[in-house]
């Protein structure tokens, strides 16, 4: 979906993958075998380092920031952070919550593109994560969409209408 958006709008995708993969391919991360807690560490600092360069970026620059966040202490934070880039840049932040049914988040982990990107795709452990630290709730603004029934240019499509003229 976050591809679909920057197509659709220009703007510069900044997913978890973008700063993770740095990471979590020279550890040969498949999207089955976990990451150990010393990988997820690393990954934490190139994203702040992609943090601090997104913040340094031009003001027609736009951007979209996707990520997991968990009810961990780490979510809330994830979100601070990311809040703080729009404020230094004196940006528009909007953030969009999606939801989705699990039994079709576990069909969709069988698709081809999980594969390519290395993303999750392993049930058990979608399962274990969503049981232990639970998602986290959306902030007051946040648009929230159910994506359950939506494929990527559907909810893109849905995400940029909401947004308007930012883009």
């Amino acid at each position: 979906m976050g591809l679909e958006l920057a197509r659709l709008t220009g703007a510069v995708l900044l997913d978890n993958h973008l700063f993770n993969d740095a990471v979590f391919k020279p550890y040969g991360a498949d999207g089955l075998r976990p990451i150990t807690p010393e990988i997820h560490a690393l990954a934490s600092q190139v994203r702040l380092i992609g943090l601090q360069a997104a913040r340094l970026a031009p003001r027609d620059v736009s951007q979209i920031f996707t990520s997991y966040l968990t009810s961990r202490p780490s979510g809330p934070e994830a979100l601070t952070l990311l809040r703080g880039v729009a404020e230094a840049r004196n940006a528009a932040y909007v953030p969009v919550w999606l939801d989705c049914d699990l039994t079709e988040l576990e069909r969709r982990m069988t698709l081809p593109e999980r594969r390519q990107r290395a993303k999750l795709r392993d049930s058990a452990i979608l399962r274990r994560t969503l049981g232990e630290s639970g998602r986290l709730p959306p902030p007051p603004d946040a648009i929230r969409i159910d994506t359950s029934a939506l494929g990527p240019a559907d909810a893109a499509r849905l995400i940029a209408s909401h947004a308007g003229a930012l883009f």
